[in-house]
């Protein structure tokens, strides 16, 4: 086998950097995975880690390896996560910290970055231009500048969750590892493949990015859940790390992201961003398989997770299982006429979310107007039995396609 590019006792050393700061998060579980797929299927709940996610590993030793130089302050480009561990990571060194962002980055994320006392500034359209704009903002001033991915330092700093799999699960065989530039997947393998080369790691990209499995994104912004690991082009130092160590990469689609992110939080009881989710994702969709022996860990990479997202993943979710039926109904346009349409759905069990008149593009009566509701309903068979009872009372009413 070729020489690591990052020896033991780097991994060690960021490891002392980190300390007191960054997390050993905890492994759990997830026995709705393992019973459906078979072997057994843990989660690295990384999500839980200090500033939602594992980038404060690399930025911690980045900047404790830079020794006196770190007082001139640091300056990084970054789609959310990256940004938030700097921005901390300046604040426990007590240094300036200037923090260029995309347009359009997660605003939960920057509030975070502005929390921590850092200067925020959008950097163009993509991760690569407000990498760029920092670069040149670091040369400018004379602040360090800190890569979100392709710099040994970081790396061997992510490479620390890699020791903590080790001495948490004795059988490991099969690591499943969001891959955007390469470093948290990097760092892991390095980390696993020293100790045992024969521990199988996947990484996980999504559809709309991903260039280590040979799909190059068009210009522009790319639209995914998986922000955090939407990464247009892979590393110098990172790209060799990955082709040498990491077993497979395979791709998830948008849908699958949704429904891992879903299945988090309703079964598993944990908050996951898209990229930290794209390693269920990939089980779920059969992408990946588990190990028939041994352990197979999932790493969540991150929780930070625009809330505004979260209720159309529910509505989402909840359709496709039945649960909310959307229908549209024409209804006298007469006092009371609405009235009697809710109340025969209430006395049919449906919970009325929303209703909206609709006049325009239509055909009705001169005395007719329709109104197309939303119900949660129990499920598809509850859904038929409501259409059923209030068109038995009269009602044209139709099932419309989910919103």
């Amino acid at each position: 086998m070729a020489d690591f590019p990052l020896d033991s006792s780097a991994i060690q050393a960021a490891r002392a950097a980190g300390k007191g700061v960054v997390k050993h998060t905890p492994i759990t579980e997830s026995f709705v995975l393992s019973e459906r797929f078979g072997g057994t299927i843990v989660f690295k709940a990384e999500n839980l880690q200090r500033t939602g996610s594992f980038k404060i590993r690399g930025a911690m030793n980045k900047l404790h390896s830079l020794g006196d130089a770190v007082k001139k302050g640091v300056v990084a480009g970054s789609a959310g996560n990256h940004a938030q561990a700097v921005a901390f990571a300046a604040k426990h060194f007590g240094v300036p910290c200037e923090i260029f962002v995309p347009a359009g980055a997660s605003l939960s994320k920057m509030e975070a970055v502005r929390a921590y006392g850092a200067t925020l500034s959008e950097g163009g359209d993509t991760l690569s231009d407000a990498v760029a704009a920092a670069r040149v903002r670091a040369e400018e001033t004379g602040m360090n500048f800190c890569h979100p991915f392709d710099d040994p330092m970081v790396v061997a700093g992510q490479a620390t969750l890699g020791l903590e799999l080790l001495e948490d699960i004795p059988n490991l065989a099969q690591v499943i590892v969001p891959l955007g530039g390469g470093g948290l997947t990097g760092g892991v393998a390095i980390a696993l493949k020293q100790a045992n080369p024969n521990i199988r790691i996947i990484g996980v990209q999504v559809r709309a990015c991903a260039p280590y499995a040979g799909s190059h994104p068009a210009e522009g912004p790319i639209v995914t859940l998986a922000d955090g690991i939407a990464v247009k082009q892979p590393g110098d130092f990172t790209r060799p790390i990955i082709e040498q160590f990491v077993d497979e990469v395979v791709v998830v689609e948008e849908d699958d992201v949704a429904d891992a992110m879903v299945f988090l939080m309703d079964r598993a009881k944990l908050y996951v961003e898209g990229g930290g989710a794209v390693g269920v994702s990939a089980l779920m969709s059969k992408k990946v398989v588990p190990s028939a022996t041994g352990t197979t860990c999932v790493v969540l990479s991150g929780g930070n997770v625009d809330l505004g997202l979260v209720p159309g993943l529910i509505r989402r979710n909840e359709t496709q299982r039945g649960r909310r039926l959307i229908a549209f109904a024409r209804i006298s346009d007469r006092p009371g006429g609405l009235a009697r349409l809710l109340t025969l759905f209430a006395e049919n069990g449906a919970n009325l979310i929303e209703v909206e008149h609709v006049r325009e593009g239509v055909q009705l009566h001169v005395r007719e107007t329709g109104v197309q509701v939303v119900l949660e309903v129990r499920g598809r068979e509850h859904a038929n039995a409501v259409l059923t009872a209030v068109r038995a009372s009269g009602y044209d009413i139709d099932e419309v396609s989910a919103k």
